[in-house]
């Protein structure tokens, strides 16, 4: 089914600050997720007579307008039980405006074009419709997810990252010995797209400015665990900056060490180790209240760390 009328439409107060994108995949049910990026790089997407970028964040008053688009009749999914199980088993804090989730490894935070659903999707099947991510998380990452219950308080807690006030540390295993201590990694960096549509980002001096803070928590005969502290949350900002670093993630199979992963995964390691491991903002609608929270590491990601410890012990011997 074709929509064969362009449509106009003023942004209200309730959706300032949400990004175009978000915006778009809410009014346009059944529509792919492919498609509604198309028009968007593609300029059919317009706001106030001019194109944006999926990232533009929308204000009041802006008008979109919406070209003609093919709608399927699509039915919605159920996420099965046994996962609605696991993520509220999961959540780590919630009140009645926000809940932080420990993501799993593999389950992306939303559904997609090959996607039925994602972390959201069963959010919203337990808690009701109104919830929203704050941020993303990559698929292969796990640890802390922050969801926001109602709009207004999801464009406060955006404000938050956009102004750099909202803390998010990262565990996260490098490949070899990290000499030194703690490095502060600047590189700017760029999106690329690739021949096969996955989206790449590559270090570029006229690229976004950026800044990771890595800090050795434990050495290895193989890799590094280290700590992560982000200025910035640019798209695989820690992976790529790790691998400029000389150091990529254990288990990235984007920008990583091939060899080294293979090595890894035999000492158990069948993810990708990297964990948002905390959370820590101050809350903005109740002055002087922070909210701070800890995931741990899961046990697979503990087991590869011991294994690595008894080889290092086995090679001193």
């Amino acid at each position: 089914m074709k929509n064969t009328e362009v449509q106009q439409i003023t942004v209200g107060a309730e959706h300032a600050g949400q990004r175009i994108d978000n915006f778009l995949m809410t009014r346009l049910k059944g529509v792919p997720r492919s498609h509604v990026y198309q028009v968007l790089r593609t300029g059919q997407v317009r706001v106030n007579k001019g194109r944006i970028k999926p990232v533009y964040r929308l204000q009041a008053g802006d008008v979109v307008r919406i070209p003609p688009l093919h709608v399927t009749e699509t039915r919605s999914e159920a996420v099965p039980e046994s996962l609605c199980r696991e993520l509220e088993q999961r959540i780590l804090y919630e009140d009645d405006e926000l809940l932080i989730l420990d993501k799993p490894a593999g389950l992306a935070v939303h559904g997609g074009e090959n996607l039925r659903f994602g972390v959201i999707e069963a959010l919203r099947q337990l808690r009701g419709p109104g919830l929203d991510l704050v941020h993303r998380l990559d698929r292969a990452t796990s640890g802390c997810l922050l969801v926001a219950k109602n709009r207004q308080r999801l464009k406060a807690l955006h404000e938050l990252f956009i102004d750099r006030r909202m803390h998010k540390q990262y565990l996260a295993l490098l490949k070899g010995a990290w000499r030194g201590g703690e490095r502060t990694i600047t590189a700017g960096l760029q999106r690329q797209g690739t021949d096969t549509g996955r989206r790449r980002t590559v270090v570029d001096d006229d690229g976004k400015a950026s800044s990771s803070t890595f800090r050795p928590l434990q050495r290895y005969p193989l890799a590094t665990l280290m700590q992560v502290d982000l200025g910035s949350g640019r798209m695989h900002q820690i992976r790529v900056h790790a691998e400029h670093s000389g150091h990529p993630v254990a288990g990235d199979d984007k920008y990583g060490d091939f060899a080294f992963n293979r090595q890894l995964r035999k000492l158990g390691l069948k993810r990708m180790f990297l964990h948002a491991a905390r959370l820590e903002f101050t809350v903005p609608w109740q002055a002087g209240r922070t909210i701070r929270v800890e995931a741990p590491l899961d046990a697979e990601l503990q087991q590869v760390l011991s294994m690595l410890e008894q080889q290092g012990d086995d090679d001193e011997q």
